[in-house]
């Protein structure tokens, strides 16, 4: 063989072990994606989660304030500081979710607890963080239809088990069924 054919050959080599690691590298960036994207959701959830306990101080001073609508915020915090998994996170986010709901409903009906500064101020740092919940579990959700869609297309499918990369879940909203977002009055 002449050289001419080895150096065809060491370039067919060299331009397939660079597609490999193109498409290698390209799973691991969308697999370390959402993998940041599901820790942003941690953090929020535990910014939200830390806010709870001063809004139920804040809440326990109303006179004869609902005492089950305040032990069922406390436990649905507790239950999203426990959560291992993303089925255990969604599930308590979205507990979390309705139990704050109906905490501002019914304080509502207290304008005294409604007029102070502290009660407010909690509700406007709750509804940011709700707001940025939103965007985060967006982002997550996706990140992990990037991951899965090269996941299941030609070539980058031929390369998941070498990159060490399976499907992932997608983030399931707090309370799917509705279609507009509460209606919270400060």
């Amino acid at each position: 063989m002449s050289w001419i054919w080895w150096v065809v050959i060491i370039l067919v080599v060299v331009i397939a072990v660079g597609f490999v690691i193109v498409q290698f590298n390209k799973l691991r960036r969308f697999d370390v994606l959402c993998t940041g994207a599901l820790g942003d959701i941690d953090t929020l959830l535990t910014k939200r989660a830390d806010l709870v306990p001063n809004l139920v101080e804040t809440v326990r001073g109303a006179k004869d304030f609902e005492s089950t609508t305040i032990e069922a915020v406390t436990a649905a915090r507790t239950r999203t500081g426990q959560a291992r998994d993303l089925t255990e996170k969604s599930s308590a986010d979205a507990d979390l979710t309705s139990a704050l709901g109906r905490l501002f409903a019914v304080a509502e009906a207290y304008p005294q607890l409604t007029a102070t500064a502290n009660f407010q101020t909690l509700q406007v740092q709750l509804a940011e963080v709700e707001g940025q919940l939103q965007f985060a579990r967006q982002y997550y959700n996706d990140s992990v239809v990037k991951l899965n869609t090269a996941l299941r297309v030609i070539p980058s499918m031929w390369f998941g088990g070498i990159a060490g990369v399976s499907q992932r879940e997608m983030y399931a909203e707090p309370d799917e069924g509705r279609r507009a977002a509460p209606r919270v009055q400060f």
